[in-house]
């Protein structure tokens, strides 16, 4: 029997992707490990372990953590790994460096931590490790266009082949609009009345995602549009500094830290328009879920949302760094609601290719093409 080891940095991450794959292979008679930073059990996982990695991605203890991969690798002797998140994939490749017999090594590179305008120190720092793991990546998934351009300039992967995918896939039955009756029932639930303006943003708090940025930006706009109001799902480490942020700022009375929440589909039906102020992404899932659910999205103009985002056709577009940007785009949100169901109206038709029963099979014909005879009961694109 074969054997695949599906890694992330995440157990979470894990479950919200990549269960069709793991059910996927152990339909087609693979036994299917997971390793996460819980190593908690998993559907369609047969067996388990921990990846002691820390999100701090020069840690010290993930030195640790190469060694217990290394480890991993050696006694699960695996056939393939197939290794999700920045973090968890620079672990998983460091231990195959040093290990003379070692599995195909499948990457799915969710967003490179550093883009083509970032400065010098930043690119070499993150580049580094992705250039001396290029020659244990043997296929390279890549989800947005920038990507693509970084993996093929400094050759990323050992044959130098980047596969470019429309994400994981994304189960958009779950983010269909709410009827009428539902939409105002669930906003009373949170206290919002019919003229609040609601504005969704789901995200761990981390740096990457930049909540303070929106909260600047939210609170410049709540100025001029008093009825306007954020909901802020997830947690994350600095979910506490923008609790204090948002005191500061004098709007705590409109800012609701809702904490993680099990499914986002009504929340979105329930909102009028989705934020998103990352620093970067891979190609995000809370934008393609709120374009879903009926919800115009403004975010901020980098790798990922530019892939998603037509500027004033299915959505807005704002400076990364600039809260003035931010709030504009959100108060023309806020004061348009023709121009709101305008950009929703687009964004809904633009969501079938990254739909999962699309995007499934493409991302599976490219692990059959390394095992033609394993695998032969996946389905061609």
């Amino acid at each position: 029997m074969k054997r695949i080891l599906f890694c992330a940095s995440t157990v979470s991450h894990l479950r919200r992707f990549h269960l069709p794959y793991l059910q996927a292979f152990q339909e087609a008679g693979w036994e299917v490990w997971a390793a996460s930073d819980t190593g908690e059990s998993l559907p369609y996982a047969d067996r388990t372990a921990i990846l002691p990695v820390v999100k701090r991605f020069f840690s010290p203890q993930n030195l640790k953590a190469v060694g217990a991969a290394r480890r991993l690798l050696q006694d699960g002797r695996f056939d393939a790994v197939s290794v999700h998140t920045t973090l968890a994939a620079a672990v998983i490749r460091a231990a195959a460096l040093t290990l003379s017999k070692r599995p195909i090594l499948f990457y799915t590179c969710h967003g490179y931590l550093f883009a083509e305008t970032d400065g010098a120190a930043k690119r070499l720092a993150y580049l580094l490790p992705e250039k001396l793991c290029a020659r244990v990546t043997d296929v390279l998934m890549v989800m947005n266009e920038e990507d693509r351009r970084i993996a093929v300039k400094h050759r990323l992967s050992s044959d130098g082949i980047v596969h470019s995918i429309p994400g994981m896939g994304v189960d958009f039955s779950r983010y269909s609009p709410l009827s009428p009756e539902q939409r105002a029932s669930l906003r009373a639930q949170y206290g919002y009345a019919p003229e609040h303006v609601v504005f969704v943003y789901a995200a761990e708090f981390s740096a990457r995602k930049n909540h303070a940025l929106l909260l600047h930006a939210f609170a410049k706009m709540a100025r001029e549009c008093p009825n306007a109001r954020l909901f802020l799902a997830g947690n994350g480490a600095l979910r506490e500094e923008c609790v204090r942020l948002a005191g500061e700022l004098n709007v705590s009375d409109r800012v609701y830290f809702a904490g993680e929440l099990n499914g986002m589909g009504p929340i979105y039906g329930m909102c009028d328009a989705a934020v998103s102020s990352s620093r970067s992404e891979g190609l995000p899932f809370n934008v393609m879920e709120a374009m879903a659910a009926g919800v115009p999205v403004a975010a901020t103009r980098v790798k990922g949302h530019v892939d998603l985002i037509r500027p004033g056709e299915n959505g807005l577009l704002f400076a990364p760094d600039s809260p003035e940007e931010a709030a504009a785009a959100m108060a023309q949100l806020c004061r348009s609601p023709n121009l709101r169901a305008k950009l929703s109206a687009s964004a809904a038709a633009d969501l079938d290719r990254y739909a999962l029963p699309n995007v499934l099979p493409q991302v599976l014909a490219i692990y059959r093409e390394r095992f033609p005879h394993d695998l032969s009961s996946f389905s061609k694109p």
